[in-house]
Order: C-alpha cells, then sequence, then structure tokens
C-alpha cells in the first residue's frame, strides 16, 4: 500500500515472523503423521519413499519460489485467484474460486480437523476403534473455536500460530532426536535394504507424491494473505525462503526417525504413526506425542482458515461471491462474515472420516489449479514484460513446475479415475453457478431478496463495506 493510510478493510499487521509461522503452521499440519503411510503404500519401500520426501520438498520449493514472483508483482490478496482474474478473466477466475470455496479449503481443513481429533482421542481407544462420532465432533469443536478467534481479532489468531508453530517444531525436534539416539545405539535394519519391495507401478508412485505433496501443502498459503502482510516485496520471499527449507529439512530427519524404530510393516499398520512410535519409545509417556501432535493439527487449522477466509473477502471484492464477505467488524476490523462462511463450509466435510478419500478427492483439483497459476508467470513474461518483477526467477523453473504438475494431473485419470471424475464434476458445476447468478441479471424479486440478507447479516454481524473505513497500516 502506498502512503500511511489507504482505504482498505484489512490492516498489514503480518511481521517477517509472523510470514514464516504462517506457511510453517500451514506446511506443519497433518500431512507429516498421516502421509508416511501414503507414501510408503505407493512406494513399497523406506529408501523409495524418503527420495519421494525429498522430490515433493525440492518440488515444492521451486513452486514457492515461482510463487513469490507472482506475489511480489501482482499484490493482492487471493494468489491463484487474483492471478487467474489478470490473466485469463472473470469466468477462470470464478471457477477457480469455486473449487477453492467447495472442495480445496473446505477439504484441508477437515482432514486436519479430523487428524486432530484422530490424535487427541488415540490415548483414550488404545487397542480399539475409534467412534466416528466422537472424532466428528471433536473436529467439529476445533474448527467452531478457531473460526470464533479469527472473527474475534487478528492478532488472536496470529499469536495462536505463532505459539502453535513453534509447539509443532518442538513436536517434531522430539521425533527427530529420539530417531537420532536410536541410529547411534544400532537401530538401522530397516536401512540394510533400503530399497527392498520397492515398486515400480507409475499408478501407484504418483499417488505417492500426492501423499507426500499433501504433506508440504500450504506454501502458497502466504501469497492468499499478502495485502495483511507488511513490507510484501521483501517479506514474502524471504518467508517462503525460511519456511520451506526449514520443512524440508524437518520431514526427512522425522521420516528417517520414524524408519529408526518403526518397520514398514509396522508403519502400513498404524493410523497414527507418530503416536505408534511414541508407544515404542517412550513408555508410559507416549501420551506427550499426541498432545504434540494435536497443537500442531490445531495451529494447522488456524492458518488454513485465516488464509481460506481472506480468499473469499477478495472473491467478494471483485463481485463474484455474496458482498458480505467482503465488509469487515466495525471494530475488530475482521472479516467476520467471509471467516464464518469457510467455517461452515469446512464442517459439511466432516461426514467423512476417510482421511485417503478426501486428500485424493482435493489434490487432483489443487494441481491443476497450481499447475495453471505457474503457468501465468509464463504467460506473463511475454504478455506484460513491463511488470515491476521485484524477484525474476529463471525461466527454466516454471516451465518444469508446469511440466511436472501436468504429470501430476494426467495421471491420476488412469490410476484414480473414479476420484478425478469427482475432481472433474466438482469443477464442472462452478459453470452454472457464473452464468445465473454472476453473468445474468438477475430478476428484480432475488436482487431484492438478496438485498435484504445483505442489510439483516450486517446488522447481525456488525459490519460495514471496507472501502467506507479509513485505516492505518501498522508498520
Amino acid at each position: 500500500m502506498a502512503g500511511d493510510e489507504a482505504k482498505a478493510g484489512l490492516k498489514q499487521k503480518i511481521s517477517l515472523f509472523g510470514g514464516v509461522t504462517m506457511i510453517v503452521g500451514c506446511i506443519i499440519g497433518s500431512g507429516i503423521f498421516i502421509s508416511p503411510k501414503g507414501v510408503l503404500a505407493g512406494t513399497g519401500s523406506v529408501g523409495f519413499s524418503l527420495i519421494v520426501w525429498v522430490l515433493c520438498g525440492l518440488f515444492s520449493m521451486v513452486g514457492a519460489y515461482c510463487y513469490a514472483e507472482l506475489g511480489t508483482m501482482i499484490t493482492e490478496s487471493g494468489a491463484d485467484y487474483a492471478y487467474m482474474l489478470l490473466a485469463f478473466g472473470p469466468f477462470f477466475a470464478f471457477v477457480r474460486l469455486w473449487v477453492e470455496c467447495i472442495i480445496i479449503r473446505p477439504c484441508t481443513i477437515a482432514i486436519v480437523a479430523l487428524t486432530f481429533a484422530n490424535y487427541v482421542i488415540e490415548p483414550l481407544f488404545t487397542g480399539c476403534d475409534q467412534p466416528a462420532i466422537a472424532v466428528r465432533l471433536l473436529a467439529a469443536a476445533c474448527i467452531f473455536f478457531l473460526t470464533f478467534v479469527n472473527c474475534w481479532d487478528v492478532k488472536w489468531a496470529t499469536r495462536v500460530q505463532n505459539v502453535f508453530a513453534v509447539a509443532k517444531v518442538l513436536a517434531l525436534i522430539i521425533i527427530i532426536i529420539t530417531g537420532i539416539v536410536k541410529l547411534c545405539q544400532g537401530h538401522t535394519e530397516n536401512f540394510q535394504e533400503p530399497f527392498e519391495n520397492t515398486s515400480y507401478d507409475v499408478g501407484a508412485i504418483s499417488l505417492s507424491f500426492y501423499s507426500g505433496l499433501f504433506a508440504y501443502n500450504g506454501w502458497n498459503y502466504l501469497n492468499f494473505v499478502i495485502e495483511e502482510l507488511q513490507e510484501p516485496k521483501k517479506n514474502l520471499p524471504r518467508a517462503i525462503g525460511i519456511s520451506i527449507v526449514l520443512c524440508i529439512v524437518i520431514y526427512g530427519m522425522t521420516n528417517v526417525a520414524y524408519y529408526a524404530v518403526l518397520s514398514p510393516r509396522e508403519v502400513m499398520a498404524s493410523n497414527a504413526v507418530a503416536v505408534t512410535f511414541a508407544e515404542k519409545v517412550f513408555g508410559s509417556f507416549w501420551w506427550c506425542i499426541p498432545i504434540f501432535v494435536s497443537l500442531s493439527t490445531f495451529g494447522g487449522v488456524n492458518g488454513i482458515l485465516f488464509s481460506s477466509s481472506r480468499l473469499f473477502y477478495v472473491g467478494a471484492r471483485h463481485k463474484q461471491m455474496p458482498a458480505i464477505l467482503c465488509w469487515v467488524h466495525d471494530k475488530r476490523e475482521t472479516p467476520v462474515p467471509a471467516v464464518i462462511f469457510t467455517g461452515i463450509c469446512c464442517s459439511v466435510y466432516l461426514v467423512s472420516t476417510d482421511l485417503f478419500a478426501l486428500m485424493n478427492y482435493m489434490s487432483f483439483v489443487n494441481w491443476l489449479a497450481i499447475g495453471l497459476s505457474v503457468l501465468i508467470l509464463l504467460i506473463f513474461r511475454v504478455t506484460k514484460p513491463t511488470l515491476d518483477r521485484p524477484i525474476k526467477v529463471w525461466l527454466g523453473w516454471p516451465i518444469i513446475y508446469v511440466i511436472f504438475s501436468v504429470f501430476l494431473v494426467a495421471i491420476p485419470l488412469y490410476a484414480s479415475p473414479v476420484e478425478t471424475g469427482i475432481g472433474c464434476l466438482i469443477i464442472a458445476t462452478g459453470i452454472p453457478v457464473y452464468i445465473f447468478f454472476i453473468k445474468l441479471k438477475k430478476p428484480a424479486k432475488v436482487e431484492s431478496a438478496i438485498c435484504k440478507a445483505t442489510v439483516t447479516l450486517q446488522k447481525l454481524f456488525s459490519v460495514i463495506n471496507a472501502e467506507n473505513m479509513e485505516i492505518k497500516s501498522d508498520e
């Protein structure tokens, strides 16, 4: 934002440290605790699974580097949506917004919230199945509580993110140190023949990459809230670089620690890898790891909820979502309607507790959208060469990223046709919605009903149009 004062509804309250904890908090959510099983199932061996983890991290690093150029070039919140709006126009931008709203963000938050619930309940049901209704209710309580926090104060939300980001890193450091001790004690049997039973099935390998990349999901979330980031052209690339490198190192060492204690068979048989790990090495103190994992996933829900609500906020600002979603509380300056809307969407996905099915529904759609966003970087190099680019990546990186994204999108058409078909149908549902609710003029009675609903919600949430607010950005 130029100058000290600007018309906006959200303040620049996120520092560099806050940006790092936002990305780390979103990346380290549930993935590192549930994805090792999915990666191993697709690769078949310890050695190949570790290679996939490293490759997923490097691939995420390349994508984050490309997003650093996009985010410093287009400093509007909304990330992929904002980039597609500028590159392809309102229709494709709306389809991206619709898919993000209907599946990607709600599904991601539901997965992390369900993982939170699984780990909280695990100590109470050792050796037996967890009751599905208890898992769902606890996940819903997590979402509803954090929805309240994000409605109440941005500083509260960022403080929650900072505290829980530190807690989740501490949990993984405990696992890593324990693994190093076990290796030093000679527990290297799982690394003697690391590529034994390796799978060469292309479809299975692609699904293992999906599981690994899901664990890194969140590296682009700071782009969604860039208007609230202090000095974005300087702090965005710094935050991305610090957080991605940190996560690659932590993830790699955590997986080595897992296999220093657990055999591949034990990993495949476990629904909570970190808990099984703790039971084998910590004895009666095994319960400390589920607590740390719960803190980790709790912070992950908070970070994703925070960034997701800003996406809907930006969509409403461009008149592609209900206008009430871009209004903010008159005193707290938080986008209350957008946050509540996000929380409600997430709760719908709690009807399913099959985390891997949810992950497969989401992955195809997610990588299609991210691949298109990186393609925009290449398009803008040709169509908008004069745009200010504080960071300019080597063209080979986005080309490599787009090619690999095509692979990630194409392989599931063969390996998981049902899940991929569901993803395509969800994308297609956005077309009639765009035609009837955005493109075509609404009848007078419909417009009147929408207006009355907006006024009612405005009074209920005590919100005003952000364009009517004069605020100062925090330096």
